[in-house]
């Protein structure tokens, strides 16, 4: 039986694309005759095309933000249920009818965030350990262009060069598939948080503290007086990233 794992695609530090510009992002994903028009885009990505771009997840990811469904401050009470599942699960021999309990959270959660790294990894792990190896390569491939999209967004070591989240659960996420640990984050502008790390990184010459993200879009819509609650990461069990040869 397979073991809940990791697959991780993380990009160089320094390449990362110019920071998504909303205008180009809204213009091509309503435009019909655009190849990245929204409906045609998401219907690939949940058919699981593996032959989405890089560009395509782009567009993809950051003009969730222009849907009428994206409500990132509503509760994803799937999540909860998911989470749970997940946490109960002996992920070195799990149940078959707790794997379809997970598969089933987890696909509707999926409906109010489709984009959820921590989710698109447990459906992966759940059809995996059911063996059916297509969808399980299907939903790490989809986690991955999802991470490496956020990750394309900035390099997150400034306040100016920010990585771009759709939630702040995905700034977590981020930081869990490269097995970081974050401190308590702090709000350092109307449209920026800074994630400090429990134990700084080196990486090439310079040493990292935290990450700086942009939750522009999440606060588009904040309701008055809105405190926000963060989910669980994914980590638990202490369990190793998953390598497809």
């Amino acid at each position: 039986m397979k073991t809940l794992r990791w697959l991780l695609l993380l990009l160089p530090l320094g390449a990362w694309a110019p920071a998504p510009d909303a205008q180009d992002i809204l213009d091509r994903t309503t435009a019909a005759s655009s190849p990245y028009y929204y409906p045609n885009l998401l219907l690939r990505y949940r058919t699981g095309d593996t032959a989405l771009t890089a560009d395509d997840y782009r567009y993809l990811y950051y003009g969730y933000a222009y849907r009428d469904e994206y409500r990132p401050l509503e509760t994803n009470d799937a999540l909860d249920r998911t989470l749970l599942l997940a946490s109960s699960i002996d992920p070195e021999k799990p149940r078959v009818e707790d794997l379809e309990a997970l598969l089933a959270a987890g696909l509707e959660s999926l409906e109010r965030d489709p984009f959820s790294p921590k989710v698109l990894n447990l459906l992966a792990f759940a059809y995996g350990a059911l063996g059916d190896e297509v969808q399980e390569k299907a939903y790490y491939d989809r986690m991955n262009k999802v991470l490496a999209t956020i990750e394309a967004s900035g390099d997150g070591l400034t306040e100016r060069s920010p990585r771009h989240i759709l939630m702040f659960d995905h700034a977590l996420d981020l930081l869990a598939a490269a097995e970081l640990v974050p401190g308590k984050s702090r709000i350092v502008s109307r449209t920026t948080e800074y994630v400090p790390l429990m134990a700084p990184v080196q990486r090439e010459d310079r040493k990292i503290k935290g990450y700086y993200f942009d939750f522009s879009r999440i606060y588009r819509h904040k309701p008055e007086g809105y405190t926000y609650k963060r989910d669980r990461t994914w980590q638990f069990n202490n369990l190793k990233p998953r390598e497809y040869k």
